[in-house]
């Protein structure tokens, strides 16, 4: 492990210089330029607020009656959701996406994965910055309890890239291993309480929410920003053991097949 991370920071220069010539690539030749970053979640979040929020603000726990709850109910979960979506589709691909740059440069690959976290950190921090913002200006800001994000986010991020790697590793040599993963992920979200509260859920498909990772960890997120509550920290350490089980797997598959990816691909 020790040796990995010399490796990393030995080859930063590589890692920094992917991440800005990824982020610069991606809005090249447009007019707004890194503003579609923000546009397109928040695109999102407003067809979900007009259509649901009339809806579902009723269906908020008790107690709750700001105007902006579900607004803010409903960007906790997607942000947070296209964070953990971001890295982990995209880890899952790494490897077959530079190919070419596996086979004809040597360095650690390793880097890969990181440069994928880095780059979906960055454009979550540059939106999250702004509905930080938004929470500021209408008086909705946590407090306090807003420094909780942190330790709960680097859970998600953990859980994400552990998932990613690991799969990354399989559809390498398993393709239908990616077309499975993006169906998966589809049904992922609606199965996770983003769009609408658990509590509206009937009482024994509640109590299945237990064995969805991100049910606990989107739920982490809309205690800190809807009802400023520090989050419930017992129930994060089953999903905390499985996204330090999950990167282990993930390092250990990439470690173990490092050599036969490159001659796979």
């Amino acid at each position: 492990m020790q040796g990995m991370l010399q490796s990393l920071w030995a080859y930063r220069g590589f890692i920094f210089g992917s991440v800005k010539r990824e982020f610069q690539s991606k809005y090249r030749n447009s007019l707004l330029g890194a503003v579609w970053t923000v546009l397109n979640p928040l695109a999102m979040i407003i067809v979900y607020t007009v259509i649901f929020t009339k809806v579902m603000h009723s269906r908020l726990p008790t107690g709750i009656d700001n105007e902006f709850a579900y607004s803010i109910y409903l960007c906790a979960g997607v942000l947070t959701w296209g964070l953990f979506a971001e890295i982990a589709s995209r880890a899952q691909n790494a490897f077959i996406e530079h190919a070419n740059l596996l086979k004809k440069l040597s360095f650690p690959r390793l880097c890969l994965p990181v440069i994928v976290v880095a780059n979906a950190v960055l454009n979550f921090f540059i939106v999250f910055g702004l509905f930080s913002l938004f929470l500021l200006v209408s008086g909705n800001f946590p407090g306090l309890v807003y420094l909780a994000i942190f330790p709960v986010l680097a859970i998600l991020v953990a859980f994400a890239i552990g998932l990613g790697v690991t799969l990354g590793v399989l559809n390498v040599f398993f393709r239908d291993v990616g077309q499975l993963f993006g169906i998966v992920i589809q049904f992922w979200f609606w199965l996770t309480p983003i769009v609408y509260p658990v509590s509206i859920l009937p009482e024994s498909v509640r109590s299945l929410m237990s064995y969805n990772p991100l049910a606990n960890l989107i739920g982490a997120f809309q205690d800190i920003l809807v009802t400023h509550q520090w989050p419930a920290w017992q129930g994060l350490w089953p999903v905390t053991i499985l996204a330090v089980a999950m990167c282990a797997l993930g390092m250990r598959l990439f470690r173990k097949h490092a050599g036969e990816m490159v001659d796979e691909l």
